[in-house]
């Protein structure tokens, strides 16, 4: 059955939504080409994927023969659209009309250098996640798997670029790049967040980790955890209070736990049970767990067995 268009109904309809665009909505800025670009910016995050970890993610262009001119090639490439982009974030947030744009790209350009210099350290502390995902999980194959399919590793090392461009006071961009993470793994880490080196995620479908938290080294997380604030109906008066916990060196922190709170501490080579809820502090060394869950089993019959669960059981699982 072929459809009937009223061409002037239609006219009428893009019309009043475009009247409706008048520019009085900060949904209403149509400047295109004075904003960060998310695509590029998923682009530069490949690339520098490939500079992380040379020979996991190939560059259709990168020649095995010449690896050092690939390599310098795709350094250039990240310098160059990296330095574009933290111009347009400077332009566009907070900071546009405050500087020049011959300010602007001074600062574009001395944040771009002082990120690519540290690349280094990053690429250490990404060995150190390498090296405690493989330590950490019997069913790691091989640490090329990990860096392959693993989706905790891509997160982590994703938060590490993005976490230094959050030191430097780049706006909006090291957001984007936690997000595209995020998309891509479902775990949440916000680019200010403090990770000390030999980071663990496992699984990871589902973490959040907050703005303000602080995690120490050698820590583990399953999958579900939430590292979180009590409450943000403060809204914009929260911005740059400590809202979210703190994880001690050596703590291992099991499926669906919730740990909430700026002043809540749990202490170094404590371990905290599945399912938890904790919003106070844990001295060190501590076990926490939900109490005595009751498991109930119901046969064909309708008979019915009860099972008290020992402490620890309802948590210490292996996959």
């Amino acid at each position: 059955m072929k459809t009937e268009y009223n061409v002037d109904e239609i006219r009428k309809l893009v019309q009043g939504i475009i009247a409706d665009i008048d520019g009085t909505k900060n949904i209403d800025d149509i400047d295109f080409f004075h904003k960060p670009d998310k695509a590029e910016v998923r682009e530069i995050i490949d690339n520098l994927f490939r500079i992380v970890y040379p020979g996991y993610f190939r560059d259709r262009s990168f020649k095995i023969y010449n690896p050092e001119h690939g390599f310098a090639v795709i350094l250039e490439d990240v310098f160059y659209h990296l330095n574009k982009q933290v111009a347009q974030a400077l332009d566009f947030c907070r900071l546009r009309g405050v500087m020049t744009g011959e300010e602007r790209a001074r600062e574009a350009y001395r944040i771009t250098r002082e990120f690519m210099r540290r690349l280094p350290a990053i690429r250490r502390l990404a060995e150190t996640d390498l090296l405690a995902a493989y330590d950490g999980d019997p069913a790691a194959g091989c640490l090329e798997e990990i860096i392959l399919a693993y989706p905790g590793l891509m997160a982590s090392t994703v938060y590490r670029l993005a976490h230094e461009l959050y030191l430097l006071r780049v706006p909006v961009l090291p957001r984007l790049m936690t997000e595209y993470a995020h998309a891509e793994t479902g775990i949440d880490i916000h680019p200010g967040a403090v990770i000390g080196r030999s980071f663990f995620i496992d699984h990871g479908t589902g973490i959040v980790i907050g703005e303000t938290a602080i995690i120490g080294q050698n820590v583990k997380i399953y999958q579900g955890v939430t590292l979180g604030a009590i409450s943000t109906r403060g809204g914009q008066k929260l911005s740059g209070k400590k809202r979210h916990p703190t994880v001690g060196d050596n703590v291992t922190i099991y499926a669906g736990a919730s740990i909430l709170g700026g002043e809540t501490v749990i202490g170094e080579s404590s371990i905290i049970g599945g399912n938890t809820f904790i919003t106070s502090s844990v001295p060190a060394n501590t076990r926490v767990t939900v109490k005595n869950p009751e498991m109930e089993y119901r046969s064909q019959d309708n008979r019915r067995r009860k099972e008290e669960v020992e402490p620890g059981d309802e948590w210490c699982y292996v996959i």
